[in-house]
């Protein structure tokens, strides 16, 4: 690129567009080396607590290996893991602690908005009635359902790197990492709100094939027949593959989000190797 990421002179922050072809770019660069570790990310899942950390630390190392790619100083995987490894219940908790933060948040906007949604629509039922008063009530639900969705999306954009400070900055434990994340972005969410929705959509096709058509074919099986069995096998199969092929690129997406914040704000003091690798800009 023509000009240094961490430049001083780089005030502007990359744009949605930029974040996204960036992330994109390094996961085609690394595409074996980054989809062998989510397969195998994915394939811890099924042990419980001990293989979601181990899920957790590796997509923490996904992230380093990326982050390192964009200040020009790459590192072998060996090397990485060698940071994150000993991190690896402060993973686990970062993935806790912003999970149940967003189930809260969820139940409380849903709450909120299924109590206000019910008042309005009684009120207006009894203004308009009749059919007017279901379009009315549908018009609201609707509404509401979208505006719950674009608040989750507002608070997990505060959360978006999370783990991404503790994978690559020395002397950050899990809480600290949490609390980095939302420091950060506190100035960027409506930037940062556009790049989730936008990778949100430049992933949904793969997932929606891999992931949930397998889903629909189980809805008109008998559940406990053969068929079925196997039919669930391949479905499982297939979400295995969906999430392995869709991690790597959140994963660089967060690395490119979190060095475009500490770039901006703190200047990352680093110093970057020439010639870079691209100009996303």
């Amino acid at each position: 690129m023509s000009e240094n990421f961490g430049s001083p002179g780089q005030i502007q922050p990359l744009s949605i567009g930029n974040v996204v072809s960036a992330a994109v770019q390094l996961y085609r660069s690394h595409l074996k080396s980054y989809l062998k570790l989510a397969l195998i990310a994915h394939l811890w899942i099924i042990v419980p607590i001990y293989g979601w950390a181990k899920y957790a630390a590796i997509s923490g190392l996904i992230s380093r290996l990326a982050f390192r790619e964009l200040i020009y100083q790459p590192e072998s995987v060996q090397t990485a893991s060698s940071h994150i490894n000993p991190r690896l219940w402060s993973f686990l908790r970062v993935g806790f602690q912003v999970g149940i933060s967003m189930l809260l948040i969820y139940l409380g906007l849903a709450i909120a908005a299924g109590v206000l949604a019910t008042l309005l629509a009684v009120a207006l039922g009894r203004i308009f009635g009749g059919s007017t008063g279901v379009i009315v009530t549908t018009t609201l639900v609707i509404i509401f359902t979208v505006v719950v969705l674009l608040e989750l999306t507002r608070f997990y954009s505060r959360w978006v790197v999370a783990e991404v400070p503790l994978a690559v900055e020395e002397n950050v434990n899990g809480g600290e990492s949490v609390a980095r994340s939302w420091e950060l972005t506190k100035a960027s969410v409506l930037r940062i709100q556009g790049v989730v929705l936008v990778a949100f959509f430049v992933t949904l096709p793969l997932v929606f094939v891999l992931n949930y058509i397998p889903q629909l074919f189980l809805l008109k099986l008998e559940q406990g027949s053969i068929i079925y069995g196997i039919v669930y096998f391949i479905s499982w199969i297939g979400s295995l593959v969906g999430g392995a092929f869709v991690m790597p690129f959140w994963q660089a997406l967060k690395a490119v989000l979190y060095f475009d914040l500490r770039s901006r704000r703190e200047g990352l003091g680093l110093q970057l190797r020439e010639p870079p690798l691209q100009d996303f800009r």
